[in-house]
């Protein structure tokens, strides 16, 4: 991967018509902030309109994908419509019509595993470790995943990552179809991009159009449940449970929501 161009918590490089896009913050274990979003959503913006990428190939850092919403920024700048950044980033990923690649390893919390819904192909190191801890917050799914997830894994077993917030191995996301393979740690980037030059050497044309019929059938329902999710998710931001999850988080403790209906 070469030309790299550096940026604070996200690295951009392209080579071969492939744009690797880094998460590229360490020591909050990549954790997704406001500013972040509003950068992820110009990279694909460009890359969308940019004849030299073919193909877009989204990794973190050798051991870990992203925690996720780092929830001090989250709860600072709240999403509070669908013009907030995150729901900006995630109309432009469900729309992006290059392929998609992912390759993860460590922690994929949150928007971390519901963004594979939306690539192509995901390819995981062994110690990935996926979870939606969606109602352990006091929230609802996001990413349109309460369609996604049950109609690639299952309605139960959908069930049981959303409602419960069950930790995902590797092995099992690749059972369930979140993951198309799953490679050593020190091997699952490599190994993952070089299905990105591959797939880069494909009839560019041919790709998009294919990807479009892939998931035209689709495509209306996910623009309307994202929209759905997205005023459940901001209504249940200000409810008690989410208080209490949130502050149960910051004094590391267990919340307790017994009180709650």
């Amino acid at each position: 991967m070469t030309d790299q161009l550096p940026s604070d918590d996200i690295k951009t490089s392209l080579a071969n018509q492939v744009l690797s896009v880094q998460l590229n913050r360490p020591e909050k274990k990549n954790a997704l902030t406001h500013d972040m979003y509003t950068q992820l959503t110009t990279i694909f913006r460009e890359a969308e309109t940019n004849p030299d990428v073919r193909v877009l190939f989204l990794t973190g850092t050798k051991d870990t994908f992203t925690a996720g919403n780092d929830l001090s920024d989250f709860l600072n700048n709240p999403p509070k419509s669908l013009d907030s950044p995150v729901f900006k980033f995630l109309e432009i990923l469900s729309k992006f019509s290059k392929p998609l690649i992912a390759a993860a390893t460590g922690s994929a919390i949150g928007l971390g595993t519901t963004l594979f819904l939306h690539c192509d192909l995901v390819y995981l190191g062994k110690s990935a470790k996926l979870k939606l801890p969606f109602v352990n917050l006091g929230l609802c799914p996001e990413a349109a995943s309460s369609l996604l997830l049950p109609a690639l894994a299952g309605h139960q077993r959908a069930s049981q990552a959303i409602l419960l917030g069950e930790l995902i191995n590797a092995e099992q996301a690749e059972n369930w179809g979140l993951a198309n393979a799953v490679f050593d740690d020190d091997a699952y980037q490599e190994r993952a991009y070089e299905k990105a030059l591959l797939l880069a050497k494909q009839p560019a044309a041919s790709v998009r159009l294919s990807k479009q019929l892939l998931k035209q059938s689709q495509q209306l329902l996910v623009a309307e449940r994202l929209s759905l999710e997205a005023d459940h998710f901001n209504k249940r931001l200000t409810s008690p449970e989410a208080k209490e999850a949130f502050t149960a988080f910051f004094e590391k403790r267990p919340a307790d929501f017994s009180s709650f209906d």
